[in-house]
């Protein structure tokens, strides 16, 4: 009987592990600079605010606002410092060291039954 309870636990903690290792490819798509792999994490629609200026836009339209940001500011390292909120909205905030610059980068991600798509990235200078 104990077995079964370590084995629903193990479960139940694989679950849990699974929810928050979300940011974990993103954040590796941003330290990489590939948007185009972490455009596949997009929502259909998105809001994207990079530097103040603020776009609802495709998921099209954000990989190339996205793209022209990487190609500007090349990315060193990425670094994600907080995690907050409870599915379907969870959110990260980390620190990009970019082209000699340093910025705060937001992301809010929805978990819907198709998986995780990010419904907001804003990019912040420091």
């Amino acid at each position: 009987m104990i077995t079964g309870f370590s084995g629903l636990y193990s479960q139940s903690a694989q679950a849990q592990a699974k929810e928050q290792d979300v940011f974990v490819p993103i954040s590796k798509y941003i330290q990489n600079g590939d948007a185009e792999s972490l455009s596949a994490w997009f929502a259909t629609n998105l809001e994207v605010d990079i530097l103040g200026t603020n776009n609802v836009c495709s998921k099209q339209q954000a990989k190339q606002i996205v793209k022209e940001f990487f190609t500007a500011y090349s990315p060193k390292s990425f670094v994600i410092n907080y995690r907050s909120g409870k599915p379907p909205m969870t959110y990260a905030v980390g620190n990009l060291s970019a082209g000699g610059s340093k910025f705060r980068i937001t992301l809010f991600v929805k978990t819907q039954q198709e998986g995780n798509f990010i419904q907001q990235i804003r990019i912040e200078k420091e």
